[in-house]
Order: structure tokens, then sequence, then C-alpha cells
């Protein structure tokens, strides 16, 4: 089954004297995270030509021999997480993903403080010298996708009926972000060396839910995204130049149920490779997220019903510990280095 998740347009909200249409967009975005957790958004400013690049670098990349893409594999990286991982290397819900990926975050030097005192997740990119392109690339992206992920946590603020300042000024003055890179290879392509075995239904991503605030995800025109409506599961058709967002699990953890982070996951059945591009804006990493007055006015879930069987509810601490704490279980191989 395939849904039309909402398209919002943003250029609506451009013009200076729009202040009745930003309540109106948010209204929307606000409908959409409380119906599905997804949205997609047009209009958002962000060049087709600046995605266009990152593409083709990002192909030049993965297609490079596995060894040549090693150089930069995450162990090198340390405590920072970043870097290549092959085919098989990422855990989803226990099962190895049929993709293999690279990670990136906000680039810092040695001498930052938050590198300095060791916090994990927090350093240097690691780049491939045989694709110099893609570091220009992908750290015009990080900063593109940052400044409009403000830009929608804004308009949901305005949707919880907040002031529109309120997610900068509490929770993302200094936002978390961490961006991916993933191939999926089409299933019926052959296994690389080491990655284990998968039939031709395999899983790109198994069922998940996304772990901070918002997801906004730019892919090429292969689909594969499926996401778990209250209709059971359903096929999100790529939009050109749009990006795809979704709701995590502070947000859920915020309102108290009212939205939800909702599962979703990835199979390749285009018959060709595909790669899609998640950026991650997530709250400040010391920060401590906590429900919303308008709590009384949700329904928190039953930890039952969610695809790993816990609350977003149950959890005591800052979002660093609760990010780390996820993402241990999706690279447990490297867990030892944090």
């Amino acid at each position: 089954m395939t849904t039309a998740v909402p398209v919002i347009d943003l250029t609506r909200i451009d013009d200076p004297d729009a202040r009745g249409r930003v309540a109106e967009v948010a209204g929307e975005i606000d409908r959409a995270c409380r119906e599905t957790g997804f949205f997609s958004v047009i209009g958002h400013g962000i060049s087709s030509e600046l995605f266009d690049r990152l593409d083709a670098s990002a192909r030049a990349f993965f297609a490079l021999p596995e060894g040549t893409k090693a150089a930069i594999a995450m162990p090198v990286a340390g405590r920072a997480w970043r870097g290549w991982f092959p085919l098989g290397g990422e855990v989803t819900n226990g099962v190895p993903d049929r993709k293999e990926g690279i990670y990136f975050g906000e680039q810092l030097n040695d001498t930052d403080p938050r590198v300095a005192a060791g916090l994990p997740l927090h350093g240097r990119n690691l780049f491939p010298a045989d694709v110099p392109a893609l570091r220009a690339d992908v750290l015009e992206w990080i900063t593109a996708l940052t400044g409009l992920g403000h830009r929608l946590m804004s308009l949901i603020g305005v949707g919880l009926g907040l002031p529109d300042d309120w997610f900068r000024t509490h929770l993302t003055a200094d936002p978390t972000v961490l961006f991916r890179i993933f191939h999926y290879p089409d299933n019926a392509a052959p296994t690389v060396t080491g990655a284990g075995a998968w039939g031709a239904g395999a899983w790109g991503v198994a069922e998940h839910t996304d772990y901070g605030l918002l997801t906004m995800l730019a892919q090429d025109d292969r689909g594969g995204l499926q996401v778990r409506a209250r209709s059971g599961w359903v096929d999100v058709e790529p939009v050109a130049n749009s990006f795809v967002c979704n709701i995590g699990d502070m947000l859920e953890r915020m309102t108290g149920g009212r939205y939800r982070s909702t599962p979703h996951r990835v199979r390749n059945t285009s018959g060709r490779d595909r790669l899609s591009f998640p950026f991650f804006f997530d709250p400040s990493w010391d920060a401590h997220v906590e429900p919303l007055p308008l709590a009384d006015e949700a329904d928190e879930a039953d930890e039952a019903a969610r695809w790993d069987g816990r609350s977003v509810f149950d959890f005591d601490g800052t979002y660093g510990e609760y990010l780390v704490e996820r993402v241990g279980k999706v690279f447990p191989d490297l867990v030892h280095v944090i």
C-alpha cells in the first residue's frame, strides 16, 4: 500500500507578512505529527544543485574498492564514531542491515573542549582522499540542514502552542547533529565478502524509531521507505527535491505521547542501488528532555506496542546518555571505544 504523507510547501511562509500562514503551516505539521509522525517539505531553500553534487560524490565513494573505503572505517575515528561501515556492519533490532554507510557529525577539531573531554560522538569527520569533493559537499550540507532543522522545530513549537523560539532557547541552542549516507544494494545483488548472507527479502534497515527530535531525509528516486501507519505498513514514495521528515523518541517523550515516534523500515526492491541521506537534528548533548505542560492532553504510549518493547518515558538522564546507549546497540563491536 502506498500513502502520500502530507507535502508541506514552506515557500508560503517566506513572505515577511505571512504571519497568518505560519500558523496555518504549523497546524499542518501538527496534524501530521499526530496522525503518522511523518510529513514531507518542499520549498525548503536547500538547492537541488547541492543535493546533486552530494549524490554524485557519495556514489563515487561507494563505488570504491572495499579496501580503499576501509581507510576511513569507523574504528579509525575511535570515540568520534565517524566514518565508513561495510555491508552488514550496522545492526537494527538485532539483525544486520543490508546496507553500507558513512557517518558524519559536526566538524570539531582536537582542541574543542568536548573533544578534549572525550565525549563520544564528538570529533573530526573522516573523509576519503580518493573523493575529495565529498568533504566540501558534506560540510555544506550539514550547515544547510542545521538551519532547516531550526526552522522546522520553530514550526513544530508553534503547532504545540509554544513561542516560535522555544526549542532554540530551551533545547537546541547547540543541537546534536548527525548525518548519515546509506547505500542499499539491489536485493538481488551479490553479497560482499564477510557481510553474511541475506535472502531476496532482506531488510535494508529493519523496523526502528529514531532517537531524537527530528529526522530530515533526502533520498534518490528508488523508493523503499515504509512507515507503520494505523492501517499497517505503507510505502512512502519519493517526491523530487523534498525532505521526508519524521519525529523521534524525544519528541514523543516531551509531548507525553501526543506525538508518536513512528516505526519505519527500508527494503530496496527497485532493481537498482539506492542512496539515502538522513540528517538527525536532536537536543543539545547535555539537555534533560522533560515533558511539556501539554502532557495532560496526551496519552503515554504502551511500551508493549513499541517495536523494541521499551518506553521513552522511563529514561532519566541527558540526551547524550540516551543516544550513546541506543547507538551502542547498533554497533555492538564498537561499543568498547565509548
